[in-house]
């Protein structure tokens, strides 16, 4: 069909003359603005706007509460108690009373500040338009002068009774936390810097559980040895070994370097902690042409004779060592503990 055949209204409009017509039909987009702002019954009755007050720190007040019960819980309740609770089930108490008190902390502390947000601030729809990043002088001023009509129009300082709670639940609920930290473990106190050995522990070698004697170590041997009075069926053996196993070597005086070495010694023998000073790992490895014992987990190397010092790896320090002498029974046995602590740093140390 041709132009021509089609009738005059339904042929198109030039593009002028459609952007004309679009302008003058006015914007379709208009801004419909906010409506009507209506007042609460806070807003207009002081009576009830003292219910919400009351409301709201009474949920403040229960939260401080819960934190208490939830301390209360962790000092009440053993860990291992179990108690019957419909439908949860068999639960452990600890684990249900904790989770419970502290669920019960945080979610008032936002009950109240939700409640307060809409029954008391003020819920005035504000329109503003949006501005550069960087902030002008005049902008700055209208953000504080903002901050500090919204701080009026919160009551915070008229509605005390709110904002003394608010405070209070808010200083408690952390207690959580520092509570909690309680099961990082027991406090270290000293016994990390302490061990079995002292004054007249005899020597024991971990092989044959007999006292050592100087003639039982040859020179280029590495023997093993814990204190007398430990045993392995111990309930605290792994905890106790663990600081105080020994190295004992026997090393030609005359080839000790270290001046306080060759005094803490007995003809030659020397007693080192066997437990490496990175992360604890007990050495074993030793190189008898040059004293040299080798940790396995990270190959820290240390001169056995020269003050068990760190000459390889990742170690941080000498290993500590134990002053030896012999009894009257001619054993061999400590004169001492050690002077510093065994193992790893830790927070402690210095």
């Amino acid at each position: 069909m041709s132009s021509q055949q089609i009738p005059e209204e339904n042929l198109p409009v030039e593009q002028g003359t459609a952007h004309g017509a679009v302008e003058g039909a006015g914007d379709p987009f208009a801004d419909p603005g906010l409506p009507a702002h209506k007042p609460r019954i806070q807003d207009i009755d002081e009576r009830a706007a003292k219910r919400s007050e009351r409301a709201v720190a009474f949920m403040f007040t229960l939260s401080m509460l819960a934190t208490v019960g939830f301390i209360a819980s962790y000092v009440i309740f053993p860990v291992d108690q179990i108690v019957y609770i419909w439908p949860f089930g068999h639960v452990s108490a600890l684990n249900f009373s904790l989770g419970l008190t502290l669920g019960l902390a945080l979610f008032l502390i936002g009950a109240g500040a939700v409640h307060w947000a809409r029954t008391l601030m003020s819920d005035v729809e504000v329109a503003d338009d949006r501005h550069a990043i960087e902030a002008e002088p005049e902008v700055k001023a209208k953000v504080m002068a903002d901050f500090a009509a919204g701080a009026k129009e919160s009551a915070i300082g008229r509605r005390k009774l709110i904002r003394n709670t608010m405070f209070g639940a808010l200083a408690l609920v952390p207690l959580s936390g520092v509570v909690l930290l309680r099961d990082l473990g027991p406090l270290p106190e000293k016994k990390l810097r302490k061990t079995l050995w002292a004054k007249g522990k005899q020597l024991v070698n971990m092989n044959t559980m007999e006292p050592l004697r100087p003639e039982d170590v040859v020179v280029g041997s590495l023997t093993f040895a814990m204190p007398e009075g430990l045993e392995e069926d111990a309930h605290d053996f792994q905890s106790q070994i663990a600081k105080a196993a020994l190295m004992i070597i026997r090393i030609e005086p005359d080839n000790i370097k270290d001046k306080r070495e060759r005094e803490w010694a007995h003809e030659g023998i020397v007693a080192f902690s066997k437990i490496c000073t990175h992360v604890g790992c007990p050495i074993s490895l030793y190189e008898q042409q040059t004293h040299h014992v080798l940790c396995p987990c990270h190959q820290s190397t240390f001169d056995l004779s020269d003050g068990a010092r760190v000459i390889f790896g990742p170690a941080g320090h000498a290993l500590p060592q134990l002053r030896i002498g012999v009894n009257s029974e001619g054993n061999l046995e400590a004169l001492g503990d050690f002077e510093e602590p065994v193992g790893p740093a830790f927070w402690e140390r210095g």
